[in-house]
């Protein structure tokens, strides 16, 4: 194992490398927090106001979640952020003793394309909640992530979808790097709350390394990869990843934002935080053949789903009964954060390599099934699929 070197001491975080693949970019990491370690790759749930659907914050705590993801838009609009920061912030409103990331409201220009206007200023949206129109700056965005005071807070960009071509997509990039210098400036608690920036571009290499060369001038604590997963191609997505991830600096975290079922390709593509709102498994237990399956979802999971509960019994409870999909999320969650930290694991016992063949054996009958553009990724940093 390589020895444990603290690469970033400006607080209120640090990055320990605590070894790296000799094969792929893959690194195990600890990322030092206000509220704790966070060791990376890591999967980060998504709790959009102030709790993730359908579990309790004590079931996320006993999963051995680290952080999670608080959405600036609904909160902001809902309770609103003076009532939250009344209770010491979204950590006390909450009672979530561990750590918490807030994103910008900017994905809000995508998902709520309808009700939203972009001009330089900020984005302007009708609320949809009661109508009214509000304005959403780089400048109120910050000072609710001030107000939330989560440990990571992203900066406001100018989000268009990932499969836009055109000048909108130059002019988002550009527009992102101005409000990054906004963001900065914004900001009232350097000292405890980190900014990170946005890394935009689109599909379009020349317009992301642009969006990388500038960004990764200014001294922020940690950069995410945004504009991707948003319905382009497998090819485009992995593509647009590992150059971003290869013009970021080493000594600083990186977050992959919005993806979930690709986190093994994004790991090992040199990536840290991944985020996904929704989860999937590859049983569904809705499907009539599991009626009378009295196996677990996961024979080798050690969630309490699994140790309590069958295919069959969720399969009943899932037309009737909404404690199904509490019990399917309780699994799904379990899932991502073990995987993530066996990924760790065999990255510092040094058979990441092995730990990918196996996955990928256990994950497709055949290695005919296996995706076209997973194994062109894996090919990319060293990895042929037996």
């Amino acid at each position: 194992m390589a020895s444990l070197k603290a690469l970033s001491a400006a607080a209120p975080l640090t990055l320990r490398i605590v070894a790296e693949c000799t094969v792929t970019k893959a690194r195990a990491c600890d990322l030092l927090l206000p509220h704790g370690t966070v060791s990376t790759p890591v999967f980060m749930p998504v709790g959009t106001q102030g709790t993730l659907k359908g579990i309790t914050v004590d079931q996320l705590e006993g999963l051995a979640c680290q952080i999670c993801l608080g959405n600036t838009y609904h909160l902001g609009m809902r309770p609103g952020s003076d009532l939250i920061e009344k209770a010491n912030g979204l950590h006390g409103f909450m009672n979530w003793k561990k750590n918490l990331l807030t994103d910008s409201g900017g994905f809000q220009m995508v998902s709520l394309v309808e009700l939203s206007e972009v001009t330089e200023e900020g984005v302007k949206f009708k609320s949809p909640y009661d109508g009214k129109e509000i304005l959403l700056s780089p400048e109120k965005s910050i000072s609710i992530q001030n107000s939330l005071g989560s440990d990571i807070m992203m900066q406001l960009d100018d989000v268009v979808s990932s499969t836009m071509t055109g000048p909108r997509v130059e002019e988002a990039m550009h527009r992102s790097i101005r409000w990054l210098d906004r963001c900065i400036a914004a900001n009232k608690n350097p000292d405890k709350q980190n900014l990170f920036a946005i890394i935009q571009g689109g599909l379009n290499a020349d317009l992301r390394k642009t969006c990388l060369d500038e960004m990764t001038q200014r001294d922020v604590p940690g950069f995410a990869i945004g504009g991707l997963s948003g319905g382009e191609e497998k090819d485009d997505f992995w593509r647009m990843v590992t150059l971003s991830t290869d013009h970021l600096p080493r000594e600083k975290p990186r977050y992959l934002m919005g993806v979930g079922y690709v986190c093994i390709i994004c790991v090992m593509l040199h990536c840290h935080l991944t985020s996904k709102t929704n989860f999937k498994n590859y049983i569904l237990v809705k499907h009539k053949q599991y009626a009378k399956d009295f196996q677990p979802i996961d024979p080798d999971c050690q969630c309490p789903t699994c140790k309590r509960h069958s295919r069959a019994y969720l399969h009943a409870l899932f037309k009737s009964d909404t404690a199904a999909m509490h019990h399917i999320t309780i699994h799904n969650i379990a899932y991502q954060l073990t995987l993530m930290r066996s990924v760790k694991q065999s990255i510092v016992e040094g058979r990441f390599p092995e730990f990918i063949q196996m996955f990928m054996r256990r994950m497709f009958p055949s290695r005919d099934q296996y995706p076209s553009w997973a194994v062109d990724a894996l090919a990319s940093v060293n990895i042929t699929l037996e």
